[in-house]
């Protein structure tokens, strides 16, 4: 049996406790975030989407980012 894990983390500048080994993916379905159409952003470095499977770790920076079309 495994003990949850409690790291913090930000997202969007908001604080954020994890208390079970979560993925960037499984924090969007979290969240109610379509995958389409954004970009992630770990301590203001892209976070590819081929990472996105990887377990978060304590103290990232998270960025949700999403697409604007200009004038």
């Amino acid at each position: 049996m495994t003990t949850p894990v409690r790291i913090g983390i930000t997202v969007n500048g908001e604080d954020e406790l994890l208390t079970e080994e979560t993925t960037v993916r499984q924090l969007l379905n979290r969240r109610g975030i379509a995958e389409r159409g954004i970009a992630i952003a770990v301590g203001g470095a892209v976070f590819p989407k081929s990472r996105w499977d990887e377990p978060i770790q304590k103290g990232w920076d998270i960025d949700v980012l999403t697409a604007v079309q200009g004038d």
